[in-house]
């Protein structure tokens, strides 16, 4: 699946070229997760103002309203000045004066909504669950361990649930958590203040990486350029099952948490 690191790469890959461009046709393919909330001929003729990112959710800003694109668990987006003709499994093509922005998504699990404006409730059904940016300004260290406070949870399910932090997905909560020392399987609540400082910096820091890296290609990942991210190489525990830990050399273990593959190593992270 998709996440933070790679729809930010998305967003950053196409976001300049598509900024301006008017809309001059919009062709669905078959039903995604939600409808589109209004007719594709609505759309012809606005502006596309801006591109940006609220979690793992693309927001397209128009003349009125705005598209909410999500990837799903397998999308991935692709503008180009041509595209060729829609496959099986290209579920949207928004044609517009500057080239073609194309959902390409097998499983169908993505989304491309519109809502009248961000503070909607069609808008609001899909962001405003959603915790604090963490590649922004507002993620506080003092907010966040006060959160964490109030979480009986594993701390890998906590992070997963987005609701205090977006974007930390299954790839990269192994990742920070490996880095920050702390064993998945630790309760939130139980974190000390400097192991919650530990975990808030490494999560920037993973965060930031993987988008300097261009995210990561586990399967079939490409930015709107038909480019692969490359973090996947230098991932330190995920994906690392009885592979010697970067660090200390102890077999890297795997384990199940809440039906997602965890993956630590048992001497660097401490319970």
């Amino acid at each position: 699946m998709p996440e933070l690191p790679e729809v930010e790469v998305t967003r950053r890959s196409f976001a300049d070229r598509i900024q301006s461009a008017r809309i001059l046709d919009l062709r669905m393919g078959k039903p995604l997760r939600w409808p589109l909330g209004v007719e594709p001929s609505a759309l012809q003729g606005q502006r596309i103002l801006s591109v940006r990112r609220r979690g793992k959710y693309l927001l397209l800003d128009l003349d009125e309203g705005l598209l909410l694109l999500h990837l799903g668990m397998s999308g991935s987006l692709n503008f180009a000045t041509q595209q060729a003709p829609a496959g099986p499994h290209d579920h949207m093509d928004m044609v517009t004066d500057r080239g073609v922005l194309r959902l390409h998504d097998p499983r169908r699990f993505g989304a491309v909504v519109w809502a009248p404006s961000e503070n909607s409730a069609t808008a609001q059904k899909l962001l405003g669950h959603l915790g604090v940016e963490p590649l922004e300004g507002g993620f506080d260290v003092d907010a966040f361990a006060l959160a964490l406070k109030k979480r009986a949870s594993a701390i890998k399910q906590v992070l997963l649930a987005g609701d205090i932090v977006v974007g930390v997905g299954n790839i990269y909560a192994s990742e920070a958590l490996f880095m920050a020392g702390i064993r998945p399987t630790v309760k939130a609540s139980r974190l000390s203040k400097p192991r919650v400082a530990r975990l808030h910096a490494a999560i920037v820091q993973v965060l930031a990486r993987a988008v300097q890296q261009g995210g990561s290609s586990l399967k079939d990942f490409v930015s709107a350029e038909g480019k692969t991210g490359y973090f996947q190489l230098e991932a330190a525990v995920y994906g690392r099952t009885g592979a010697p830990c970067r660090v200390c050399s102890s077999p890297i273990r795997s384990m199940l948490q809440g039906q997602r593959t965890t993956f630590y190593c048992p001497t660097c992270q401490k319970p």
